[in-house]
């Protein structure tokens, strides 16, 4: 089996070959399929070629552009809770007038329930199960392989997770903990390792310099006092609303990739989350990646 993480937009896609056959873990805002072809195409995978598309859970830009990816054979798969949400996105693809959106169709679209997932994972020679991780949303589900891999879509980090004891942000972990798991993959923010006592992670293959903003928010100038680093970050979160992708931030704002990147995962992962509120997150997880 491999994982193929795919970068061709602001949400992080992942292609799993299985023996048999391919799955699709999420997909993108709508208006990115050409992008999206292109990835496969320099992993030489035709779009033909998934056989699954399953969506953690049914956001825009998650499921934006599911259904053009269907419509070359795939078949999308939902869990029974998430079929309430499939056309969850219909309107907000409207409103903003997104000519390029292809509504799910019902007939693309095989539900299942959690139990019923590592029979249908094994169909394509996949070993794993799909839990039910609720927090985010009410439909988010998490993909966990018999390795250790771990697909969580947006659910909060791990690293946040004694900040949502008690939570339903907290009880969806505890139920990934469970299944002892290596290795965790984001919807916004690069894959990281989980440590041995379940108690944190930190990014794989990456230094401390490079994951996180190290107390200077990732500019390349001088340290900037707390309302500079305020003025950024809200600068940052506009161009996110507008659409722009992570090098045309970072050229606008002069802030560094690891750092829009954390921006961008803190804001569209956690719900009505403010600008302090981003920082603050920004700031623990640097905690948790300097930790010992």
């Amino acid at each position: 089996m491999k994982i193929h993480e795919l970068h061709y937009a602001n949400t992080n896609t992942y292609l799993i070959e299985g023996a048999r056959g391919r799955l699709l873990f999420d997909t993108g805002w709508a208006g990115t399929f050409s992008a999206f072809c292109r990835a496969c195409g320099e992993l030489s995978v035709p779009v033909q070629g998934i056989d699954f598309v399953m969506i953690s859970h049914f956001h825009p830009d998650h499921m934006g552009i599911a259904q053009e990816i269907a419509s070359f054979g795939a078949t999308i798969l939902a869990a029974s809770v998430q079929v309430p949400f499939l056309h969850a996105a219909d309107d907000v693809f409207a409103k903003e007038k997104n000519a390029t959106f292809v509504p799910v169709v019902d007939a693309s679209v095989r539900v299942f329930s959690p139990a019923e997932s590592r029979r249908i994972l094994a169909e394509i020679g996949i070993d794993g199960e799909v839990v039910l991780t609720p927090g985010h949303s009410d439909d988010s589900i998490s993909l966990l392989l018999d390795d250790g891999s771990v697909f969580v879509g947006d659910l909060n980090p791990l690293y946040e997770l004694e900040m949502h004891r008690g939570t339903v942000i907290g009880e969806s972990w505890e139920r990934i903990l469970a299944r002892k798991p290596k290795r965790v993959y984001y919807g916004h923010a690069r894959a990281a390792v989980i440590a041995a006592d379940g108690g944190g992670s930190s990014p794989s293959g990456v230094s401390d310099a490079v994951s996180g903003c190290s107390g200077s928010c990732g500019t390349s100038g001088d340290t900037p006092d707390s309302d500079d680093r305020l003025m950024l970050v809200s600068g940052i979160v506009k161009m996110i609303d507008r659409g722009y992708d992570i090098g045309k931030i970072c050229r606008k704002s002069g802030a560094d990739a690891a750092f829009v990147e954390n921006v961008m995962r803190m804001y569209l992962t956690h719900q009505n989350i403010g600008v302090q509120g981003i920082l603050d997150r920004i700031e623990l997880r640097d905690k948790s990646v300097r930790k010992p």
